[in-house]
């Protein structure tokens, strides 16, 4: 299967919930390497490679709000070159 890469950007209060960590749980879970990031203006960035299917699945779990602590207002998302990345990482 082809590989994908997207950027998703997450707004609400999403910093200081776990986000990035219940992120990087759920995209090992399905497979996919890139990483979580937290921005300066609150929101958290998501770069998430791997087959389109799972990719997906990812993306609806943002939308759908992620971890319970989290509150997710909107999420953007754009397809982004591919990195070469072998796990996914929080990044600092």
């Amino acid at each position: 299967m082809a590989k994908v890469s997207i950027a998703a950007y997450v707004y609400g209060r999403v910093q200081g919930v776990g986000f990035r960590f219940a992120t990087q749980h759920q995209a090992t879970g399905l497979g996919l390497t890139g990483y979580a990031k937290n921005l300066e203006d609150g929101s958290v960035e998501v770069v998430a490679c791997g087959e389109q299917e799972k990719v997906d699945q990812l993306l609806a779990w943002l939308k759908q709000g992620g971890p319970k602590h989290a509150r997710v207002d909107r999420v953007l998302s754009e397809p982004a070159a591919p990195g070469h990345y072998t796990d996914f990482k929080i990044k600092y």
